[in-house]
Order: structure tokens, then C-alpha cells, then sequence
């Protein structure tokens, strides 16, 4: 069993929504502060930081997972900490094949700090992940549902749906 010193950790941050053009979202600030808080609490040696502001969690194709990726390959890092299971993604078939396969293929520990998700014991908190990723999965599936039926009321009563261009003539 390897000691905390001993785990190279990447910090995996993702909000599926700006909330500022040119300024961090405050979301990916505060979860920077509890993944930092976790590091320091436990001892472990902080790697490298991976940022997805403004994308998904439905898709996995995302900038800085990628590199997150190529850094488990690379054996940079061997322990990647989230602040909850949905910051990892929001596709339970993709987000299942990560935690139960791919992370334990790579000999990486995976944690989810607010979910008490801790690949490394033998939790019941564990046990529970699957269910929690179907959850999210379900989430996002019906926030968009949603989101389509205002759409759809606006474009009914004739209201204006697009947002302001890019360019001017």
C-alpha cells in the first residue's frame, strides 16, 4: 500500500458554463480551493492542474481531460482528484469505463471529494458510484430536455432566440 507522498496528483476541474468572457468562472475557482485544501490535508504531491471551463460533461472530448489522458500515459501523474463524481463527466457508460477500467488498467487512484469517492479503500461509497454517475447521466438529460421546451415555448409566442453576433457590418 503506497503512502500518500507517494501518489502524483492531477487536479481535474470542469464547469459546463461560463459565467465571464475573459475572467474565470467562479465555480472553477472555489472547486481549485477544496481539490487544494484536499492536497494539503492529506499529504499528497500536487502535479498538475487540468481545466474544462465551458464544456460539457456529456462529451468526454474535451482540451484538458485529453491532457490529463496523455499525462496517465506518460506516468506523470498516478492519482487524479475531482470535486465530485460529475466533474469527471456526465456520460455514466463513459464515466464507468474510466473508474472501473481504465483508472485501475492505469494504476490510478481516483477521488471524488464531496462524494466520498476514494478508489484507493475499500469503500460503500465506492459501491454506490455507478448509481451516482447514472444520476448525473440523468441530470443533464433533463436539464436539456428543459431547456428545449422554453426554447421551443419562446419560438412559439415569437420571441427573439439568438444572441448578439460576432462581427458588425
Amino acid at each position: 500500500m503506497k503512502s500518500n507522498s507517494n501518489f502524483k496528483v492531477g487536479l481535474y476541474i470542469r464547469l459546463s458554463r461560463e459565467d465571464g468572457e475573459n475572467k474565470e468562472s467562479e465555480s472553477v475557482s472555489n472547486q481549485r480551493k477544496i481539490l487544494q485544501r484536499y492536497i494539503k490535508e492529506n499529504n499528497l504531491e500536487f502535479v498538475k492542474e487540468y481545466v474544462d471551463d465551458g464544456v460539457s460533461g456529456t462529451t468526454f472530448n474535451r482540451p484538458g481531460f485529453n491532457e490529463l489522458l496523455q499525462d496517465i500515459e506518460n506516468k506523470n501523474i498516478n492519482m487524479v482528484i475531482t470535486k465530485d463524481l460529475s466533474r469527471l463527466g456526465r456520460d455514466y457508460i463513459k464515466t464507468g469505463e474510466y473508474i472501473e477500467n481504465y483508472f485501475p488498467e492505469k494504476n490510478i487512484r481516483y477521488v471524488a471529494i464531496t462524494d466520498g469517492i476514494d478508489t484507493y479503500i475499500n469503500s460503500t461509497n465506492n459501491d454506490i458510484t455507478p448509481f451516482k454517475a447514472i444520476m448525473n447521466d440523468m441530470y443533464a438529460k433533463d436539464i436539456s430536455k428543459k431547456i428545449r421546451s422554453v426554447y421551443k415555448e419562446k419560438q412559439k409566442q415569437g420571441e427573439y432566440l439568438c444572441s448578439t453576433p460576432a462581427y458588425r457590418l
